[in-house]
């Protein structure tokens, strides 16, 4: 896996413990991974939409710019302030969850 600061001061430690739930040796997508590892399991909220810079965008909310991203094969999982997680699927497709 590849992390990918996104914001000068985003460190590998932002994740948590993110990275360790993460396997390239496991064959599962980023999605069923979160799931198992998080306690709470990966439950996507709905209503969001992205920008042409990735920014997170909610109604009614500021723009959430990425702090850093992490590469899982064919999969990008973007960190954000708050907790939000997107996991991009090669096709621009995405999920978010809050993972705090």
């Amino acid at each position: 896996m590849e992390h990918i600061p996104r914001h000068p001061r985003a460190t590998l430690e932002h994740w948590g413990y993110i990275p360790g739930w993460l396997s390239e040796k496991d064959p599962r997508p980023a999605r069923e991974q979160l799931d198992t590892g998080y306690i709470s399991g990966w439950h996507p909220f709905e209503g969001f939409s992205m920008n042409s810079q990735e920014a997170l965008c909610y109604p009614g909310d500021p723009p959430q710019h990425p702090l850093a991203e992490i590469r899982l094969r064919d999969e990008r999982i973007i960190l954000y302030p708050s907790s939000w997680v997107a996991i991009v699927q090669k096709d621009g497709s995405f999920e978010v969850c809050r993972m705090d």
